[in-house]
This record gives structure tokens, C-alpha cells and sequence, in this order.
């Protein structure tokens, strides 16, 4: 199985390199698997510093969502335990653009 690989492009500019899996995590953005494979796709709503965290947020949870089932407790428990350092180390100005971008690109779990 060879990986998708897609380019998302925040309103500043930024560009981020992810494969199909970190796509899936966001509702708004699994379309663009059939339509903008190579290409870049603007995420015209959020910034880099913003769309840094949301695809570091999509990368964990795709680690730990395809990992092995039969320690699935372990993994639900150190999932948890990351999404909670990785909210508490932003300031609450971070923390509002975050969810406005999870909001708008619809990723279960991070809003």
C-alpha cells in the first residue's frame, strides 16, 4: 500500500507535507483525497503556528488509532495523557485558534 502524500498550505503561507492518514482526520479536509492528490490544498482559515498543531495533533492520533488493538488500553490511557500536555502547554490565545481551526476543518477529538 503505497502513501498519499498532500500538501496543505496555511493562510500565511506555510506548507505541510502529510499522508493520506493525517487527511482522514479531518471530515473537511478527506475529500481532497480523490481530488487534490499532488496538489496544493490552501487551508485559508489558519495560520501556520495554528496548522502546525493541528497536523502534530492528526500525526499522534493516526499513531495511536492504527496501532496494535491488543494494547488498546495502554494506548487509550497515553493518548489521553498527550492530549492533555498538549493543550495545557499553549496560552489561552492558542488554545482558542485551535479549536477555531478544528472547528472549521471538523477533527473529532480536538474540539
Amino acid at each position: 500500500m503505497s502513501k498519499e502524500m498532500f500538501t496543505l498550505k496555511s493562510s500565511d503561507g506555510f506548507l505541510f507535507v502529510v499522508d493520506e492518514a493525517v487527511v482522514h482526520q479531518s471530515v473537511t479536509l478527506s475529500p481532497m483525497v480523490q481530488d487534490c492528490a499532488g496538489r496544493e490544498y490552501p487551508i485559508n482559515n489558519v495560520t501556520g503556528k495554528i496548522l502546525n498543531l493541528v497536523v502534530e495533533y492528526c500525526k499522534n492520533h493516526v499513531v495511536v488509532d492504527g496501532g496494535d488493538s491488543s494494547s488498546s488500553s495502554s494506548s487509550g490511557d497515553a493518548l489521553k495523557k498527550w492530549d492533555d500536555e498538549f493543550i495545557t502547554q499553549m496560552d489561552l490565545s492558542t488554545v482558542y485558534d485551535l479549536i477555531m481551526a478544528a472547528n472549521y476543518l471538523i477533527i473529532k477529538g480536538l474540539f
